[in-house]
């Protein structure tokens, strides 16, 4: 977040967890371009489980599937979701209407991207969701939402920055059979990234 505080956007930060929500209103409660929305995202609003790790809170999941999927991955060997919390949720679409159209809408929810993505009706200029080899076909079908979203608008073109290195994969930005290709020659190296999705031609 402070990223983008840095280079002056105004940002919205949805967050369920109670531990990393003090987190956030500890650093940025007093941030006026910050805006802590206690709440998390999904298809539709309402309730759900947020299935936590106490000791990793950062893959905190509120897909049971996708706990599940990573669980058999040697690199999750020793993480345990080992309690629950309930937690409102919301839709993009409902921030859209409270907030404005954003400029980027960063998606980091541990497997539950295409839950979070079917509450959008219209695409946004920019976005990225994260990618995680084991879950290889649950980042197949958040794309295949993306592609969806787009169609009206001109489509999106996609790029892929593995792990923390902040720098794309590909020197130019790609339809979508491509990024899954380029995604397959990562998957068996085991690394996670984040996809990047902009519209070919931004509207307005």
């Amino acid at each position: 977040m402070r990223a983008w505080r840095r280079i002056g956007a105004t940002v919205v930060a949805l967050e369920p967890q109670p531990d990393c929500l003090r987190v956030l209103r500890l650093f940025f409660g007093r941030d006026q371009g910050v805006t802590i929305v206690p709440k998390a995202v999904g298809a539709e609003a309402g309730t759900a489980r947020l299935g936590v790790s106490s000791a990793t809170p950062t893959v905190s999941s509120m897909s049971p599937a996708w706990i599940e999927s990573v669980t058999a991955d040697r690199s999750f060997a020793r993480v345990r979701w080992d309690k629950s919390v309930e937690v409102e949720v919301v839709t993009l679409d409902d921030l859209v209407a409270t907030y404005g159209e954003p400029a980027f809408c960063k998606i980091d929810v541990e497997g539950y991207e295409v839950e979070v993505l079917a509450g959008l009706s219209r695409p946004v200029r920019g976005l990225s969701f994260e990618y995680l080899p084991p879950a290889h076909e649950d980042a197949v079908a958040a794309l295949g939402l993306v592609e969806r979203l787009g169609k009206a608008a001109g489509g999106y073109r996609y790029n892929y920055s593995p792990v923390e290195t902040m720098r794309f994969a590909s020197d130019r930005w790609l339809d979508a059979d491509e990024l899954v290709r380029l995604l397959e020659r990562f998957r068996p190296l085991g690394r996670s990234g984040d996809v990047y999705a902009r519209l070919a031609r931004p509207e307005g």
